[in-house]
């Protein structure tokens, strides 16, 4: 069972459906990812609700016909609001036996399966590990199977454009495409412009992904074997500009727009690592607002420059995802002593070591808290959705500004290729996070103090190089108390210990406190983190809809928690923290405010379903 409403085959022209989910699988290098990205940007145009989910190998090219080289990309649209791209897809588009065979088990049941059957010879059956024909075997009989030669057909549609060699296939992720339009109505134009806008540059490419596309919507229309096609009306949504956004893009923007509000220059520096890679990709587009990107050449290189730019007066920015966290440690570590902003966003995957690249996971929390030497606590902030990626990073540069700190930014690679449709905000109303340097000195006896300290905020000055009178010493080594000298002295590195973890403790106090979801009377509390949000949200609407009550708080707020969180915890008989690792969270709950939470794990390299949060509710109900 998912969110979806699963397709059955009428008589009728067009079925009206509320919600349907469906799935592109074929080899890495069948275009599955360009696939259903053209088809949510049709179906946002639309005006769809939507989510989406991006799997793909880990390698450039993985062995084409094998499990392992199998790239999906499954999107839900609705005319409702919905919060995940669906348990099990309606429609599954296969391009071949590998495909079909990793992804038939998610299928609903009485699914509608798309095969090209071009595919299905005895080589590509026997890499894919078939003893016989699925197509033929009758194993396949409880779907609503639709067989298309879509090699053959896209080979006739782009016979004439020029086309030679593996060229004149690479276009039957677009033939696929075609038909799904023609299925589900989706608008031409938005394809067929960026058809034109990718390719315009090379005539016969362009020519056979627009006839390809062409000649899969006239198949549909133009044949007896699909009976009817399926209407998803717009949904209803707050008026106002959307547009679809992937995590990776609303946290760049998100950075973009924290830059303006703050009226200062950004920096970025990165080195190249999966899942976060795109955000660097997107702020390189941005020099006309000021932005500086920096592809380093290792991790180190990257949060050093990134220190340097915090040092000068910049917003110092570096990204990265697990092992590449790993690496910076130490150089954050240094940021800290320092006391200077800098935001640190991991795009957390599945680990450890290499690990999954490409998979998603929320194992990073207890490094992200302790996975520094000596003392060294840092605020930590953490995105739900795509869409919450904008207003989070603005957040999370506000308290590194404020509170003179390195902040840490979480996300994952669910959140970071997920897409779903944002409201454009006003950016009249973004938030003034503008900082005041240092420029005159603070001293008694007219020195400069570099580490004298804001008595509400604890924020040490920001005082840039170079401005007369405030030159100032920084390093690695502990600082004395006010002055900022190198200090050997055990009572100032005990009292510089303790300043530094006042003021992340202090943070409480200038965020909000948490709101619960609530159910009256509700026994039980779901308490989340991170991408977990959509699929908690929709077990528990499943869970409401049969008249049972469950509470819900979703954490943006990690470190420091919000100051409310105790008498919240304390509200309920029982809690529930799922999490995409063995308990993390679970853990940090269990030891700071003693409560017998209960955890609930996955670490699969996939997001929760939501029926596993249903299931899990209605066992802790039950109990």
């Amino acid at each position: 069972m998912s969110e979806t409403s699963t397709i059955e085959p009428t008589d009728a022209e067009a079925q009206n459906v509320s919600a349907v989910a469906i799935r592109f699988a074929g080899d890495s290098g069948d275009g599955m990812q360009v696939a259903g990205t053209r088809f949510t940007e049709a179906s946002a145009i639309f005006g769809n609700d939507l989510a989406t989910f991006p799997n793909f190998p880990a390698e450039i090219r993985a062995p084409a016909g094998t499990l392992p080289g199998v790239s999906s990309f499954q999107v839900q649209i609705a005319d409702r609001d919905i919060l995940t791209a669906g348990d099990n897809p309606d429609v599954l588009v296969a391009m071949n036996p590998a495909a079909l065979k990793a992804n038939l088990a998610d299928l609903a049941p009485a699914g509608t399966l798309i095969v090209n059957s071009d595919a299905f010879e005895e080589r590509n059956l026997a890499k894919a590990g078939y003893d016989a024909n699925p197509l033929t075997d009758g194993s396949l009989d409880a779907y609503r199977l639709l067989e298309v030669p879509m090699e053959a057909l896209t080979k006739e549609a782009v016979k004439d454009t020029g086309l030679k060699g593996r060229g004149v296939l690479r276009s039957k992720n677009f033939f696929a495409l075609g038909l799904m339009a023609w299925m589900f109505d989706r608008p031409h134009e938005p394809t067929l412009k960026w058809i034109d806008e990718k390719f315009g540059n090379d005539e016969a490419v362009r020519s056979g992904n627009e006839l390809a596309f062409k000649a899969g919507y006239n198949l549909g229309e133009t044949t007896e074997m699909f009976r009817n096609t399926f209407e998803v009306k717009p949904a209803t949504l707050p008026p106002g500009t959307y547009t679809t956004v992937t995590g990776n893009q609303a946290l760049a923007w998100g950075l973009v727009a924290a830059a303006q509000a703050a009226k200062l220059p950004l920096f970025y520096g990165s080195y190249p690592i999966t899942p976060a890679s795109d955000i660097l990709h997107e702020l390189a587009k941005h020099r006309n607002f000021g932005v500086r990107t920096f592809q380093a050449e290792d991790e180190i290189a990257a949060v050093g420059a990134a220190v340097g730019a915090s040092f000068v007066g910049h917003l110092g920015v570096t990204g990265t995802s697990g092992p590449g966290l790993a690496l910076k440690s130490e150089t954050i570590s240094l940021a800290l002593i320092l006391e200077l902003p800098l935001l640190i966003v991991n795009v957390q995957r599945g680990g450890p070591s290499t690990g999954l690249p490409t998979k998603t996971e929320q194992s990073d929390l207890l490094m992200v808290m302790y996975g520094r030497h000596g003392e060294s606590p840092l605020p930590i902030v953490s995105i739900s959705t795509p869409a919450d990626a904008f207003e989070t990073t603005i957040e999370a540069v506000r308290i590194a500004l404020k509170y003179m700190t390195p902040v840490i930014l979480m996300s994952d690679g669910y959140i970071a290729t997920s897409a779903e449709p944002w409201l454009l905000p006003d950016v009249s109303q973004l938030p003034d996070i503008s900082v005041s340097f240092a420029t005159e000195t603070n001293g008694e006896d007219g020195e400069f103090l570099p580490y004298l300290r804001d008595p509400d905020t604890l924020a040490r000055p920001w005082a840039i190089p170079g401005t007369a009178g405030l030159e100032h010493r920084v390093g690695g080594l502990e600082k004395e108390d006010k002055t900022g000298d190198v200090s050997y002295n055990p009572l100032n590195h005990e009292k510089m210990t303790i300043l530094r973890e006042e003021k992340i403790a202090g943070i409480a106090n200038d965020i909000p406190e948490i709101e619960v979801d609530p159910d009256a009377d509700a026994d039980l509390l779901v308490l989340g983190w991170g991408s977990s949000y959509g699929p908690i949200t929709s077990g528990i609407r499943r869970v409401r809809a049969r008249g049972l009550k469950v509470a819900q708080v979703h954490l943006r707020y990690i470190n420091p928690f919000p100051r409310n969180l105790d008498e919240v915890l304390r509200r309920y008989p029982k809690v529930l923290i799922p999490e995409l690792n063995r308990g993390q969270l679970w853990r940090l709950i269990r030891s700071e405010f003693l409560v017998d939470a209960t955890s609930y794990s996955k670490v699969q390299g996939q997001p929760f379903k939501s029926i596993e949060i249903e299931t899990k509710i209605m066992e802790m109900l039950e109990s």
